[in-house]
This record gives C-alpha cells, structure tokens and sequence, in this order.
C-alpha cells in the first residue's frame, strides 16, 4: 500500500500535477525505477563537456605541450649513453641538460595551470548541476515530495553532483592526456624496435579486454553504491529530525541499529568494488611483469646481436613505461568516472519526473479574482480504483467561510489538497472565477492562495525573515503590520532581540502557539483572495487558542476561506459546513440548520461533547426521556453559540 501522502492517503498517477506518465512512480514507491538508457546519459555528459568546451579545448592544450615535454627526457638518456658516453661527445652534454631541464620546467607550469583551468571548470559544472537540480525538483509536485525521503533528495542534489569533476575535470582530460602520452610513446618504440613493440602490445592487448568487462560489471555497483547512500541518509535525516520521539520511546539502541545495517550494506557494496579494481590493479601487475621479463630477455638478445644499442634498448624501456602508464591510470581514473556517470544516472532520474508547471506556458494566465470556488462533479484517486472523493460539487461565494467536517478518512484534507492545487482531480472540474484551475498558471493562482497548517514550518531564520518569507520584496513597515494583526507583538518585546531574533530550525524557539502567529502573520502579508486553515488550532490549549483565534479572524476578513477542525466549536460561525463521509458530501448548511436537521453532523456533534455518553439515570426514569430533555439543552446551547464570535467559549466538556 502507498505512504500517506501530506494531505492523507497514497499516491496514485492521477494525483501528479504533471500527468498520468509521471505518477506512476510515485503511485507505487517501492517499484525499482528503471535506469535510464545508457545513451540519455551521454548526451547528458556531452552537454556537460559542451558548456565548458572553450576550458576543456585550452586544458586540451596545456595537458598535449604538458605530454610532449614528457617525451623528452626518456629521448635524450638515447644521445646520452650512445652518444656522450659511448662516444665520449662532451659538447653534446648541455644541450641535453638544458633541453630536459627546460622540458622538465614546462612540465610544472603547465601542470599547475592545467588544475586550475580543469579544477574551476569542473566546480563549476557541479555548482550548476546542483542548480538545475534544485530547481527541477522545487518544481515537482507535492506528491512526490510525499513519496520522497529527504535524505535522498539531499544526496541527488549534492552527493550525485560531486562526481561530476572525474567528468568535467581532470579525469576526463587525464584519460585523453595519458591516450596522446601512449600514442607518440607507440611511433618512438616503433622507430626504435618493431619486434620489441609487437610483444608488448601482444601481451598488453589483454588487459584491454579485462578492463572492459570490469568496467562493465563495476557500474552497476556504483549506481547501486548512490542508491544506499541515499537511503542511509535518508533514515538518518529522519532520526535526527525526530530525536524527541526517538528518546522518548528509547529508541537510541533501535536506530543505531538501524543505521549500522544501513552502513553496513553500503562498506559490503564499496569491498565489492574495492575487490574488483584490486583484481583489475593485480591483473594489469602481473601483465606488466610478464611484458617486462619478455622485454628483458629479448631486448638483452637483441643488444648482444648489435641489432640495437645499448642506449636505444634504455629509451625502449622508458618510452614502454609512457605506453603502460596511461592503462595503470585507466584504472584509478576508471572508477571514478564510472562513479560520474552512475551519479549522471541517478540525477537523470530524478530530471526525468514531470514538473507540475511543465505546461503553464502554455496555459492562460489567471488576472485578479475575488475569491469564488467551484466544485463540479470532482472526483479524485490516490491509487488507481479506489476513490477518495466521489462527485463532490459545492460553491463558495467570495469572501465566505466553508468548514470542512466529517470522520478521520472522509476526504476533508484531500478536498483542502485539491482547493490548494496541489494534486488535480482524477475527473470533474474545479472553478475559480468561472477559470478552470487545471488550465490557469499555478504560479498566478498559488499567488493568490494563503495557507495556515496545524504544524507550520518555520525557517532557521529570524522572526521578521520568516514572516517575509510570504513576500521578500515587502517592506519592514508591511511585515511589522501584518505581525502586529496576528499579535506577534505580545511575545516578540519579550525577545532579546525582537525581530531578529533567531527561530532556530522549524521554530524550535518558539511555542506552539507563538509559531502559530508567526505563521498567521505570513499569511496576511501574502494578502490572499482564498485562505486554508488546515488544523490550525487543534495542537494549542485554550489560552493559545482564543489568541490564536484574534489573529485568524482579522486574517479571514474579505477572504473566501475553508477550514478544517476537529474541534466543531470553532466552526459555528462559518457560513457553510460540508459534512463528508466516505468521500462524499452527505449534508451542508450552517451550524444551527445542521443541528436542528438531526442529522451526522449532529451525530458528530454530540458525540464530540459527551452529550450522548454517561447518561446517569435517575430511579424510574427512562432513557429516551433523558435523551430528548439533553437534546433540548443542546440545542439552546448552540443556538447562544452561534451568536459567539468563531472560535467562541466552547460547551462544558470541550
């Protein structure tokens, strides 16, 4: 079955603001994802190289002068022996050191400046992958997010992003350097010795093979390697995040276990790869003893027969050394941009999921509304078949208030999710303003949309930064109004630093009920046509509450609100309440019609304060007669009630 999704229930592909396609991974969490074509991951890593082909051209560069002076010390110990000392020419003596300590020389500078041009290059490319990332997943729907654990969003961001510099970097640039080293290393040994060059390349040609098909088993680890790691932090986000719960229930032992076997599986996946490199690393070993004794015994024939000189073997050898470095690095820069395109494919996944404003170009824009929400016929499907919401239709005028009411289950925050365009209607059609909101930019709609939840979240920001979170361009003037209208006041003069005074992550700092303003408060800066109040006072106490309860009114004024709230006292004054079970809308009207129907919300009602429960009966007094006379009382009850402000003193019991 799906998780729960922020408004309750699973994911189904119906509920992806993005279309059926991308809801389908979200629908079922647990269903591996296939990895993308190995092809999609190319191009992706040529448009990386493209971006940065002008530093990579120039790094080209550097890295072929870099090789070339490489060549040249292993050419003049050739003159030196032969020439120098063999036929005693001193005068030759200081051109070859100065060539080889000029050559040497251009070897440092080029290498320094190869790092940084490479080094920046590749930061780069990973700052701005991070980016793209980022903003693609702001843009994904909330169902994804519900589907999601934290931790592996963070490693898709960060971690996956990091192995792009074997890519963009020096590994790529190695790889090509050490490929140019070998190929003029190849023409020298061929001009020095065929025979000897056609063994070695005899023997070499194995490990080429080996190193193929260890490379093509190796990948998968990595892939695998960034799948663990995502979810060991994932779990570990998740125990830090809830360490109150954790030492409440003394969990400690529990998620330290949790967290081992998460490492654990993550060190059996890296000796994994570790046993496959130092199997490839013991291989390429061994081949280049077995070309090394072939060379020796050869080589040591040839230079006896006069067909070689003592001098051209010895540059043979170093020239051979140039030939085999670069399959010895193959090896290290190997895995780690295998690492980099494992990292590409799981960034390539995460690319691949429709954003759910993917079409708002295309859709029209949504100009100044009042506030008027229709639903016509709208139904609605977390997992496919199974509905939550059946053909719910109402109309709330502008600048009325509509409560949602009903048993845990009946659809009340899925119909809210629905109000926030947070996930579309599988069928039936959702007006606001006569538009319809599956074709209005979400981006000018959610402008007009204030929303105030029974757990805000708070930034570890300041007070003042938090409530301007709704609107950054607001001025300081705006921001201390709207907090003064949600009575931010009464505790911010208490504060060292008034306004500025550090929250701490998700407003740690503050109480439940100082959140709660701070939270009121952002919603009237926002200065929203259409406000959701989800839960947004059944945490808080009563004293909390009735203040709470000043903030919300000032915020509710002119606005088309809907409400939910278990605590039926605060909805008496709305101007229509929805009674949902089983997803369907089973009675409507106001407080006092609804009571005086008789009917669930009735029921609900009642049951909610004791009224129907503990009935104490006198000797020869009957249960209906008890019955009717409570059912009198509560109806006068409600009815002084509802001349109560919202959010009025509640019944005894409440």
């Amino acid at each position: 079955m799906a998780r729960p999704g922020l408004f309750g229930g699973g994911i189904s592909r119906a509920s992806r603001g993005g279309g059926r396609r991308a809801g389908a991974a979200a629908r079922d969490p647990e269903k591996k994802r296939k990895a993308p074509p190995f092809k999609v991951v190319l191009r992706d890593a040529a448009e990386l190289l493209r971006a940065r082909r002008g530093r990579l051209v120039f790094g080209f560069a550097l890295l072929a002068v870099n090789r070339l002076c490489g060549l040249v010390l292993p050419g003049t110990t050739k003159f030196l022996l032969d020439e120098v000392i063999g036929k005693g020419k001193r005068e030759m003596l200081g051109l070859l050191v100065l060539a080889a300590g000029g050559a040497t020389l251009i070897q440092a500078v080029t290498s320094y400046a190869l790092s940084q041009v490479l080094g920046k290059a590749a930061q780069r490319s990973i700052t701005e992958m991070r980016r793209r990332v980022q903003r693609h997943v702001g843009r994904l729907p909330v169902s994804y997010f519900d589907q999601t654990k934290t931790g592996s969003l963070l490693s898709r961001v960060m971690t996956d992003a990091e192995g792009l510099r074997n890519l963009v970097g020096t590994g790529l640039v190695e790889v090509a350097g050490g490929l140019l080293t070998a190929a003029a290393a190849f023409v020298i040994l061929l001009f020095l010795s065929v025979r000897l060059t056609v063994i070695a390349l005899s023997v070499l040609s194995f490990f080429g093979l080996v190193l193929f098909y260890a490379i093509r088993t190796l990948r998968p680890l990595f892939r695998e390697r960034s799948k663990i790691n995502a979810e060991v932090s994932g779990r570990l986000t998740e125990s830090i995040s809830g360490i109150r719960v954790v030492k409440a229930y003394r969990a400690e032992r529990r998620e330290a276990l949790d967290f081992s076997r998460g490492v654990h599986r993550l060190f059996r996946n890296v000796a994994k790869t570790m046993t496959g490199f130092a199997a490839v690393s013991a291989f390429s070993t061994l081949l280049l003893g077995a070309v090394g004794v072939a060379i020796m015994w050869v080589g040591s024939h040839e230079v006896i027969a006069h067909r070689m000189t003592l001098g051209s073997f010895f540059s043979f050898t170093l020239y051979l050394g140039l030939l085999v470095g670069p399959i010895i690095q193959v090896v290290s820069i190997g895995s780690q941009i295998t690492e980099a395109f494992a990292g590409l494919e799981r960034i390539r996944e995460i690319r691949d999921e429709t954003p759910e404003d993917q079409e708002d170009a295309a859709r029209e824009p949504l100009p100044a509304i009042a506030g008027h929400v229709e639903f016509r016929d709208v139904s609605f499907e977390y997992q496919e078949g199974v509905p939550v919401l059946r053909e719910v239709t109402f109309d709330s005028a502008p600048g009325t208030s509509t409560a949602l009411v009903g048993p845990s289950g009946s659809g009340k925050s899925t119909l809210i999710g629905l109000v926030a365009a947070f996930y579309r209607p599988t069928s039936g059609t959702i007006l606001v303003d006569g538009h319809d909101l599956s074709r209005v930019r979400l981006a000018d709609y959610r402008s007009r949309l204030g929303v105030v939840f029974q757990d805000n979240f708070l930034f570890d920001g300041t007070v003042f930064e938090n409530i301007a979170f709704a609107e950054p361009d607001a001025s300081r003037e705006d921001v201390l109004r709207a907090a003064r209208i949600a009575r931010c006041d009464d505790f911010v003069k208490d504060m060292p630093d008034g306004y500025d005074t550090i929250v701490g992550e998700r407003g740690v700092k503050l109480s439940g009920g100082q959140r709660q303003r701070v939270a009121i408060a952002r919603a009237i800066l926002a200065d929203p046509r259409i406000l959701i109040l989800d839960e947004a006072t059944s945490s808080l106490d009563s004293e909390s509450e009735a203040l709470i309860q000043e903030g919300l009114t000032e915020l509710m004024k002119g606005r088309t609100t809907f409400v939910i709230a278990h605590r039926l006292s605060t909805i008496r004054n709305a101007d229509t309440i929805l009674v949902l079970e089983a997803g369907r809308i089973v009675e409507r009207g106001s407080h006092a019609a609804l009571l005086a129907k008789g009917g669930r919300y009735f029921d609900l009602y009642t049951r909610q304060y004791g009224i129907e429960a503990n009935l104490f009966l006198n000797p020869g007094e009957s249960p209906t007669e008890e019955r009717e006379e409570e059912e009198v009382a509560s109806t006068s009850a409600d009815a002084g009630a509802a001349r109560l402000p919202l959010g009025g003193s509640r019944l005894p019991g409440a």
